[in-house]
């Protein structure tokens, strides 16, 4: 599913920014102070042949064991909610940042490195959609299109306009029991679940408040306000199929979106220069971690999560 391939991306992006993290263990970790060729060269080389090796892999795994057809599109724009188009612009906007520090480590400016970022997310993700376009059960998304845009947009107008990210795009899981009931589409492991169970994800946008706030010199600049969307009862994209519990009775899930307000951490403006936590706090970024929230949807109104959020 390209879903495993968005997830891969999204993992080799944390992995850039795990790198670029390292400055103080030597020199050469650290950003060039001018553009350095033989850096760039590198990073478009090990670029590449990520791009390279992950397409192929894609290919192999996932796309070569469907029926092609010739180039088409396919609105699915109806589908789980919308909540694979958010998980698209997660995706998009974390390989940007990734990628970002790495040109911004070969001495590129700013701009250049932001722009470099954003293009090369784009072409990942963009190469996803082609996939899927000549493949029958899918096509082109045009939804799954302006999600990327929206995605590397949100990472490139901020660090154009601000040099900063105030607001950061993360996700958010939590245990579903949905996947029990259709394995084969939303997963049969952890691990499968995780990245194909619509209902144990959510896409959360953070906003860190000393950043867009003037706040006093003792107000803790890591402290951020999220708001994100999370699903529940998706057992198929557009509606549940008919499934019977083990006394022939139907089984009957009500289908509807969650929507939260709560406290978030961003790591990367903790103040540390261990060597080692640094590097950690800047993966740990990308995910939303549990902490109390207010939810909001049609069935439950309003309710407080203490801390995890619930089906």
């Amino acid at each position: 599913m390209k879903l495993r391939l968005l997830c891969l991306i999204f993992t080799l992006s944390g992995a850039f920014r795990f790198v670029t993290a390292q400055n103080d263990l030597n020199s050469f970790l650290q950003p060039s102070p001018i553009n350095n060729n033989a850096r760039f060269s590198g990073v478009l080389v090990g670029t590449s042949i990520i791009y390279a090796v992950s397409m192929s892999l894609l290919y192999k795994t996932w796309y070569k064991k469907f029926s092609k057809t010739r180039f088409h599109f396919f609105n699915d724009n109806a589908e789980w909610f919308q909540m694979d188009k958010l998980g698209h612009s997660a995706t998009a906007y974390n390989v940007a940042y990734g990628c970002y520090n790495l040109f911004r480590w070969s001495g590129k400016n700013n701009v250049q490195a932001t722009c470099g970022g954003a293009t090369v997310a784009m072409i990942f993700l963009t190469s996803i959609e082609v996939f899927d376009g000549f493949s029958e059960a899918w096509g082109f998304s045009w939804g799954d299109m302006a999600a990327n845009i929206a995605g590397a947009g949100l990472f490139a107008g901020q660090q154009i306009a601000f040099g900063e990210q105030k607001i950061t795009l993360k996700i958010g899981w939590r245990k579903s029991i949905y996947a029990y009931y259709r394995p084969d589409l939303l997963g049969e492991s952890t691990a499968q679940r995780l990245l194909k169970d619509y209902n144990s994800q959510q896409i959360w946008l953070s906003c860190n408040i000393a950043s867009v706030l003037p706040v006093g010199k003792d107000f803790p600049k890591w402290l951020n306000i999220a708001a994100g969307q999370g699903v529940t009862g998706l057992l198929g994209g557009r509606e549940n199929p008919v499934l019977k519990d083990q006394n022939g009775n139907d089984l009957q899930f009500d289908r509807y979106r969650q929507w939260y307000i709560g406290t978030d951490i961003d790591f990367t403006r903790i103040p540390t220069n261990s060597v080692l936590l640094k590097p950690g706090l800047e993966l740990l970024n990308i995910v939303k971690i549990p902490s109390p929230s207010f939810e909001f949807s049609r069935n439950h109104k309003m309710r407080f999560n203490p801390l995890l959020i619930r089906n």
